[in-house]
């Protein structure tokens, strides 16, 4: 039997299920006193009946599997128009039926979403400015984008199968990422690209991702900004220092042109050398100020304690008390000089604008898990708009230099953290929040 096949097997199986009734038939025939004439063809009829019989068992088992192999034939290739005659029978073979035409819509939804899934991939490496490339264990590019080709101006014909060294791309596969490139490509000359990296399989094999953003133009139309902004603030803070200057040395011109001179001209003089001399002084400031928040240094971290740090500095202002509400004891690694200038610089914010008011002034701290959340608060008349508030020497006070905020922020990032100033919610006031790591990225 383990040599036949299914088919062969079932017309076995119903001819060994009518081979007994077969025997019993023969035997009484053999008995009958009828002649051997009708004996025979009885026998014969019922011999061909017995044949018949088994092979319309044997079609009907075998139909139905041979209807179901090819509905999965056709769906192994693709079509999922094939369907299975279902009735409303609820027998076994209904219930296959059933189950495979379910089984062949399931596979039409999910092969026509992977599609259009497909198409949406293909369309947008077709139409983002970020050169994409795959490269397999072995350096060589499988896969571009259009940015790609015209990164490297070379169609994907000719890509495809060169290795990253010789499409210039070999550092891309070297080092941590993300970080900045400097690359002088074919397709668009020398230029700074953010490059990310992401490891991914295909068909089974292993690919390395590699995708490039051209961040030079848009450094350059940053940078463009900056130059504009800063030229705006240096030239207005300059014209008004020398515009007193030109009209008292224009006036002081006069008065020793007079003759004869008045009495009182060299207190005249003195008066107009004093106004001279304090806005070259104010100039001085300001142009101090820009060198200090042009040359921050980079942090030097150390351990500072948390707790520490905020009692030492709220009793730096004695103008009006600040309430410290402890939060849980806390040590990072941080620049604690820098942190200091800091914290002085948001809390001095903080009592000016409760002193105005009348108000209170707070600080707490929280531990976030891998960050410590410091606030300061204060009870004054808020902020009137925060959209100028980090511009730098851009000021409402009439003694500020405008850069406190600005180098708070700074320090802050530099340390891989956030500094935020925004109204408070739950009163009138203003609310400064340090956001920052209990330990420098590099250190992670």
């Amino acid at each position: 039997m383990k040599r036949l096949t299914h088919d062969q097997r079932i017309l076995g199986l119903a001819l060994a299920a009518g081979l007994p009734g077969l025997v019993v038939a023969a035997g009484l025939l053999w008995q009958s006193p009828a002649s051997p004439l009708f004996k025979g063809t009885l026998f014969g009829l019922i011999l061909g009946a017995w044949l018949v019989t088994a092979r319309l068992a044997q079609v009907r088992v075998i139909r139905p599997l041979q209807v179901v192999a090819n509905i999965l034939a056709g769906l192994r290739e693709g079509h999922f128009t094939m369907r299975a005659r279902e009735d409303e029978g609820t027998d076994v073979l209904g219930s296959v039926r059933r189950e495979l035409n379910a089984l062949s819509e399931t596979l039409k939804e999910q092969r026509l979403g992977a599609l259009e899934a497909d198409a949406l991939l293909k369309r947008l490496m077709e139409e983002i400015d970020v050169a994409v490339f795959a490269f397999d264990p072995g350096g060589v590019l499988r896969v571009a984008n259009k940015a790609g080709e015209r990164l490297v101006a070379q169609p994907i014909e000719r890509l495809l199968g060169r290795t990253a060294v010789f499409l210039g791309l070999g550092v891309c596969l070297e080092g941590d990422t993300p970080r900045i490139l400097d690359l002088n490509l074919a397709g668009t000359g020398s230029g700074r690209w953010e490059l990310r990296r992401r490891t991914f399989r295909q068909g089974g094999l292993p690919l390395e991702l590699v995708m490039l953003t051209d961040i030079s133009r848009v450094l350059r139309s940053e940078e463009r900004q900056v130059w504009q902004r800063l030229v705006r603030v240096l030239s207005h803070e300059i014209n008004n220092s020398l515009a007193p200057i030109k009209s008292v040395a224009g006036t002081l011109g006069q008065l020793l042109a007079r003759e004869p001179r008045p009495a009182d001209y060299e207190d005249d003089l003195r008066s107009g050398l004093d106004v001279v001399a304090a806005r070259a002084d104010s100039l001085a400031r300001f142009m101090a100020s820009y060198a200090r928040l042009a040359k921050l240094p980079p942090p030097t971290f150390g351990p500072v304690n948390i707790a520490a740090w905020v009692s030492r500095v709220v009793l730096l202002d004695q103008r009006l008390p600040v309430t410290v509400t402890a939060g849980s004891e806390l040590t990072i690694r941080a620049d604690g000089d820098q942190l200091d200038q800091v914290l002085i610089n948001l809390v001095k914010n903080a009592i000016e604008a409760s002193l105005e008011s009348g108000g209170g002034v707070g600080v707490e701290w929280h531990d976030r898990g891998e960050r410590v959340e410091v606030m300061i608060r204060d009870e004054g008349p808020g902020l009137a708009s925060t959209a100028n508030l980090f511009v730098p020497f851009y000021t409402t006070k009439p003694s500020g230099s405008g850069v406190g905020l600005v180098f708070s922020r700074q320090v802050v990032e530099a340390h891989g953290g956030h500094l935020t100033i925004a109204n408070r919610a739950d009163r009138r006031g203003a609310e400064a929040r340090i956001i920052l790591p209990k330990r420098p990225a590099r250190d992670a």
